[in-house]
């Protein structure tokens, strides 16, 4: 099996020695062709990348996550999968062996066990935004997702254990077989950051193509920054209404609207200043 290695970069210069030292454990030895698209950095990045001997494609803007993996999709020789990466992920040995040999049998995304720093296990599965769900989060937060009729968060310890197919599952780290890219297409570039991973996995199962966690296979990603800083968790908010809106009706939308406002209005009330940015994200539409 022949993999693209797509490493989307923005001012990563910190966190891109970590993966590339983790890639040949991580690969297992596979055949691979490693691209680094970089999306305009001011330190260092482009340096470290091409130190590595990979195929280095500029975009000369921050174009997104999307883009960037786009361009990498553009620039790469033919492959039977493509691994997509956050610079700020570290692969375990064996990773990406134990990804492909998921692939194929309906499944055409599949994902490792995500753990931060602490080496806890990050809740990266994800169920389909609905109403209820948004509802149910906007009541109780996260433990929503303890109720899968009420939260779109997998927290169940027994899921991140076996085989499990998913609606969606965050994008830090994701084969894709080929088969699948090439029913899917292009990424959608309208979701800068933040969604489009969503997007990606949604049109996938529309086409028949399952995401599946793969409990044997691990990565460990920094990550988390949408969650302490209020600009990215506007720009979060306003694409998850964004991505609901592209998949159903207007007075639908109107209604999930109002309960993710209803959320970020309630949370900003509590002092949280970047609910406060998310909720005037969303009266405006805009995410600063």
């Amino acid at each position: 099996m022949r993999i693209t290695v797509i490493v989307v970069t923005w001012n990563s210069a910190a966190v891109l020695p970590r993966l590339f030292a983790s890639l040949p454990a991580g690969l297992g030895g596979l055949d691979h062709e490693l691209i680094v698209v970089d999306n305009d950095s001011a330190d260092d990045s482009v340096g470290i990348a091409a130190r590595q001997g990979c195929r280095l494609v500029q975009t000369g803007r921050n174009a997104g996550y999307a883009a960037g993996i786009n361009a990498g999709l553009a620039a790469a020789l033919p492959s039977d999968a493509v691994l997509v990466l956050n610079a700020d992920v570290q692969l375990a040995p064996g990773c990406v062996p134990a990804l492909a040999a998921a692939l194929g049998d309906g499944t055409g995304i599949a994902v490792p066990v995500i753990r931060g720093e602490d080496g806890r296990i990050a809740r990266s599965l994800r169920r389909e935004p609905t109403l209820l769900r948004a509802l149910g989060e906007a009541v109780l937060g996260q433990r929503a997702g303890r109720c899968p009729a009420f939260g779109e968060t997998i927290l169940a310890d027994d899921a991140y254990r076996a085989p499990t197919t998913v609606d969606w599952a965050t994008g830090a780290i994701m084969l894709v077989s080929a088969a699948c890219q090439r029913v899917c297409g292009r990424w959608d570039e309208s979701f800068f950051l933040y969604s489009e991973e969503t997007e990606f996995a949604l049109r996938a199962r529309d086409r028949g193509y399952a995401t599946r966690l793969v409990p044997e296979a691990s990565a460990i990603h920094r990550g988390g920054e949408s969650s302490v800083s209020p600009r990215l968790w506007s720009l979060l908010t306003v694409n998850r209404v964004r991505l609901y809106r592209r998949r159903h009706s207007g007075p639908a939308t109107a209604v999930f609207w109002s309960i993710v406002l209803l959320r970020e209005t309630a949370r900003a009330a509590l002092g949280r200043q970047r609910s406060r940015r998310a909720a005037v994200a969303l009266l405006t539409g805009r995410a600063r």
